[in-house]
């Protein structure tokens, strides 16, 4: 299994990215998942960072952005031209986004078929580079449910477009993880993996408390010790596991001890299970 680490992880620490492409391979990483803040404020030492990766055996698996879906389509082309440039600039391409900000059953028909002819148009711009729309199943966007993620695909109806599966996100749809990513196996190209201590706490992960300094980070739990089965997820899945990438997701306290511990957690639960 090729994990990455996520430097969104980092967002409140002094850390360089050097530092942490160090500390990721000293721990067994395979990649790095790059927040597209700290690539874009990184641009001119990205070859000196890809050099430095690159030596250390790892790679940037993934671009971690937030597209602006409500500027009108031809900013929103200009944006994706920038993102394709850096894209090819850090070496990968993959790009991840959320499909609008309104839940899929609060959205009117209008609203809808605007988010989707973006997302079409995002599609074909990142498809002249040979690059990839990753659309996150998330709350609060039309890949909140099981069911609205499957029309959003059949509905932008691109080769570009593709998922990158939320385990917990799903479960939190009411959709057991494992049998989620079954249905979205032909689209998913990446894994996102976190777990939660109970339902109660889910709230700990709305962007305006997760991105916030001072946001509370209780219900954060290490990958195996919350309510997620992942041991049975990664045990029904893992012919499937072994054709994409995952990244370990942590926005918690005691980065480096619980980073440590899940990945080693995670290649011994793989080693068992074959993947």
């Amino acid at each position: 299994m090729n994990v990455s680490l996520c430097t969104i992880t980092f967002r409140h620490h002094l850390h360089s990215l050097q530092e942490i492409t160090t500390w990721a391979s000293d721990q067994g990483f395979n990649g790095i998942e790059l927040w597209a803040v700290h690539a874009k404020n990184a641009i001119e030492d990205a070859a000196f960072h890809k050099k430095n990766m690159a030596e250390k055996g790892l790679a940037v698996s993934m671009l971690s952005d937030y597209l602006p879906l409500n500027q009108s389509v031809e900013q929103l082309i200009e944006t994706t031209e920038r993102r394709a440039n850096l894209l090819k600039l850090w070496g990968t391409n993959k790009l991840r986004t959320f499909a609008g900000q309104k839940a899929s059953g609060e959205v009117t028909a209008e609203e809808r078929s605007h988010i989707v002819k973006q997302l079409q148009a995002v599609c074909r711009s990142l498809a002249v580079h040979n690059q990839l729309l990753l659309i996150e199943t998330h709350p609060n966007t039309l890949a909140d449910t099981l069911e609205s993620t499957l029309q959003l695909i059949e509905e932008v109806d691109h080769q570009a477009l593709r998922i990158n599966y939320d385990a917990l996100h799903m479960w939190e749809a009411g959709v057991d993880p494992a049998a989620g990513f079954i249905a979205l196996e032909p689209y998913i190209e990446h894994v996102h993996l976190k777990n939660i201590t109970s339902r109660d706490h889910l709230r700990v992960f709305a962007p305006e408390n997760v991105y916030a300094a001072a946001g509370t980070r209780e219900g954060m739990i290490p990958l195996f010790e919350g309510c997620i089965d992942y041991q049975r997820f990664f045990r029904l899945l893992s012919d499937s596991l072994e054709k994409v990438e995952v990244s370990l997701e942590w926005f918690g306290e005691d980065v480096f001890s619980v980073l440590t511990n899940d990945l080693r957690q995670l290649l011994k639960v793989n080693q068992r299970v074959g993947v």
